[in-house]
């Protein structure tokens, strides 16, 4: 852990209106940020995307699948798509981290000839150096986004570190026809996020009846089809707020009913409400390089 982050992360807990989250510029499925927590972090929330990521300083506390975790500097945590937690700070000083929320279906097309359901891991706390190794290229400089190719190459890299973590005997494969049918699903999903689904449609797009679809669904992609659009219309609304737009206003645009109810559905998937999310998130990579190297993220 270098001296120089331990000594931001000192100067800046302990008050709490210096909480903040930097929202470093992604690609496509990945949204990559720092954030700093000098007590409580997030209410209980759950998201359809992976929470992965390096705690760089102090003690990041979170519950988790009913049990109190913990990671520490130089250790990595992975959070499962549609699993409930929260997150704290563990000691006075706060804590400091890195992470990155991946959409599980890029892992899915990185290990497309695989198969298999989206990996899980048992133990949500790791310092695995084969998951470090993958992960360090993507958040080492949040000031820089990775080219094409070296997205392809970490894309991969995170796919083969998590399946391996996850041994693959223990989960039966998924047929082709599973694996087409939730893609188009997911594909008519996102054309027609300004209506409301019916059940009927999503069954005609996807060529599988509403019980069968709900269960390949959460297996390629580790939420209900209803969790997953959800989802996107809150990501719509909080690309309005960055933009300058009023919390109704977000609200109305985005498809909810209005502000109150944008903000039950922001506080259950981001685990604070859309106000103080506004107030604390920012954009840029809050350095102006890399603070770490490969080999002290182990």
């Amino acid at each position: 852990m270098p001296e120089s982050a331990e000594a931001r992360l000192e100067g800046s807990c302990g008050e709490r209106a210096r909480d903040r989250i930097r929202l470093a510029p992604g690609w496509r499925g990945v949204e990559r940020i720092e954030a700093r927590f000098a007590g409580h972090g997030y209410a209980p929330h759950r998201h359809d995307r992976y929470a992965i990521g390096f705690t760089l300083a102090g003690v990041q506390c979170f519950g988790y699948r009913g049990a109190a975790e913990a990671s520490r500097a130089g250790e990595m945590f992975v959070l499962h798509p549609d699993e409930l937690h929260d997150g704290r700070a563990g000691t006075e000083a706060g804590f400091l981290y890195r992470g990155l929320y991946l959409e599980p279906r890029l892992l899915q097309e990185a290990a497309s000839e695989t198969l298999l359901p989206l990996p899980f891991l048992a133990a949500p706390v790791t310092r695995d150096p084969r998951l470090a190794a993958a992960l360090a290229p993507a958040l080492a400089d949040l000031a820089r986004v990775p080219e094409e190719l070296e997205r392809d190459a970490i894309l991969a890299a995170l796919a083969a570190a998590l399946n391996a973590l996850d041994p693959a005997g223990a989960r039966r494969r998924l047929t082709p026809l599973a694996w087409r049918a939730v893609g188009a699903a997911r594909d008519f999903l996102e054309a027609h996020l300004d209506r409301t689904v019916g059940s009927a449609e999503l069954e005609q797009a996807a060529g599988l009846s509403r019980w069968e679809l709900a269960r390949q669904f959460r297996r390629c992609l580790g939420t209900s089809p209803y969790r997953y659009r959800l989802q996107r219309r809150l990501e719509r609304a909080r690309a309005l707020i960055r933009g300058g737009s009023g919390l109704a206003q977000a609200a109305l645009e985005a498809g909810f009913a209005d502000q109150a109810h944008l903000t039950r559905q922001f506080r259950s998937f981001y685990g604070m409400p859309p106000g103080r999310w506004a107030a604390i998130a920012v954009a840029g990579s809050g350095a102006a390089g890399s603070i770490f190297s490969t080999g002290n993220m182990g």
